[in-house]
């Protein structure tokens, strides 16, 4: 309420000494009641802020604030002092607390639609794959792999790795509201990344593939591309930049311009990020803003690799299972990167739900059990999708191999490292995940060059699912971890 209760007084209204006042009226000036009733028109005055007292030591706290003297009550309202006067004013004017304030907009809101726009990002390079597949074609090396798949692995997993690392530098400006620091590091970074990786991928390759090293080398300018578009929010512009991909599903335009396609999306994806890159405007950010270390990013460019490895060894089962040596993907692969935007959705509901449970539980142990139901919910919400996807893929698939339950059971193993795995990073714990999921990657690499059994990637999949499943409990059933 603006202004003054009292104006003037008979201290201080000149020409009117010993005369009485009226109280100020704030807004409109509401009709006196019949009788003379000064106490009824001020109710009828401050009845707004009456009505919400909780106390009358309210009322009487703000009349004296404003300068209304005992004496001015006494000659005015006929009361020795604003106590008394505040007791009538509050007995005669009725509650009227105000309603409760809304809640907060939800911090982790996100539109399902968005998430599954990212996951047909994710996924559509594969189709590059297919449009490559002659380029990789070659004598087998190790493992019976060609050797120009080989360059592609080494491309693609260094690239993982790096711009893994980079996404997380340029999301850690960005948190701290300094998207100039965010740009520039894209802008030094994601070059300085497509070099390194294009070259493990030429060294990887054989002397004879220099087609497959040149696709290898474009499938890393296109991931440095991709990063920068996604760390930026241009998911849609890069959709629109691959979609030219899906003509190659078609036999007689894949066989007669795969090349050109390839090309095109490619020009396409790079170009697009040179723009975006460009186009952010220079400067600084907030003053006195701390430089987040670069050993922060580290954790989260090893989860890259070891997560990474780990979906190439999903894709490699169904090439070990396949007559065709000119598959270089399976639905396995296509499955966990379409299952990533439904995850990346999951991931945020898991947020919201656990920060209701937080303002709904009065103990630990009860947020505890919060926790633990909405991380199995999401987790079997996942699992159920990416089921779903592989099943779809195996049966849409020229010549796929058989959903077998030790594939089944593999593929969605890997899933749950994926996914809790990524919700552990959300919540700054990538170490831990970094740790686990390399260990798996690296035992899955010696079970390969031992020549183990298919049903030992079960056992180590297994394994770093229940590590991980532990960590998520014990680190994310306390309160302080949700802390926005």
């Amino acid at each position: 309420m603006s202004g003054s209760l009292w104006i003037g007084g008979q201290e201080g209204q000149e020409g009117q000494e010993g005369q009485d006042t009226l109280p100020f009226i704030p807004r409109q000036r509401t009709a006196r009641p019949p009788g003379g009733d000064a106490v009824a028109e001020l109710a009828l005055r401050l009845e707004d802020v009456i009505a919400v007292a909780v106390h009358p030591d309210e009322i009487a706290a703000l009349m004296e604030s404003d300068g209304m003297t005992d004496a001015q009550i006494h000659a005015v309202y006929g009361h020795p002092d604003s106590f008394s006067l505040a007791e009538e004013l509050y007995d005669r004017v009725a509650r009227r607390y105000p309603a409760a304030p809304a809640p907060p907009p939800e911090p982790w809101h996100t539109h399902l639609g968005s998430c599954l726009l990212r996951g047909l990002v994710f996924a559509l390079p594969g189709l590059a794959y297919v449009l490559g597949a002659p380029l990789l074609a070659g004598p087998p090396a190790e493992f019976g792999l060609p050797s120009g798949t080989l360059a592609l692995l080494a491309g693609t997993v260094t690239g993982w790795v790096w711009n893994q690392s980079l996404s997380h530098r340029a999301h850690s400006w960005l948190s701290l509201a300094d998207r100039p620091a965010a740009v520039r590091a894209l802008r030094r970074g994601a070059p300085l990344g497509a070099a390194l990786s294009a070259l493990a991928a030429v060294a990887a390759a054989g002397p004879n593939d220099l087609d497959a090293a040149a696709f290898a080398a474009g499938q890393c300018c296109y991931l440095a591309a991709a990063t920068t578009l996604l760390v930026l929010g241009r998911e849609r512009p890069l959709f629109w930049a691959l979609l030219p991909l899906t003509l190659g599903l078609v036999p007689p335009v894949g066989d007669a311009v795969g090349p050109l396609l390839l090309l095109g999306s490619l020009v396409a994806a790079v170009t697009l990020a040179v723009l975006a890159l460009r186009g952010e405007a220079a400067g600084h950010g907030p003053r006195g803003a701390v430089s987040p270390p670069l050993a922060a990013s580290v954790p989260y460019g090893l989860f890259g690799l070891g997560a990474g490895i780990l979906v190439l060894y999903a894709a490699l089962g169904d090439l070990f299972r396949h007559d065709s040596a000119g598959m270089v993907a399976g639905p396995s692969a296509v499955a966990l990167t379409l299952s990533m935007g439904p995850a990346e959705w999951l991931l945020h509901r898991f947020r919201a739900e656990s920060l209701a449970g937080l303002r709904g539980t009065s103990s630990a142990r009860g947020f505890r059990g919060t926790v633990a139901a909405t991380v199995s919910l999401c987790l079997l919400a996942y699992l159920l999708t990416l089921a779903a996807l592989a099943e779809a893929g195996t049966r849409l698939w020229p010549d796929a191999p058989v959903l077998d339950a030790t594939r089944l059971a593999t593929l969605l193993l890997i899933g749950a490292v994926l996914w809790t795995g990524l919700l552990l990073q959300s919540f700054g714990a990538a170490p831990g995940a970094a740790v686990v999921c390399c260990a798996a990657a690296l035992a899955q690499t010696l079970a390969l060059i031992l020549g183990a059994p298919p049903e030992a990637g079960l056992v180590v999949s297994g394994s770093a699912a229940a590590l991980l499943a532990a960590l998520v409990c014990v680190l994310l059933g306390r309160a302080s971890a949700h802390r926005p």
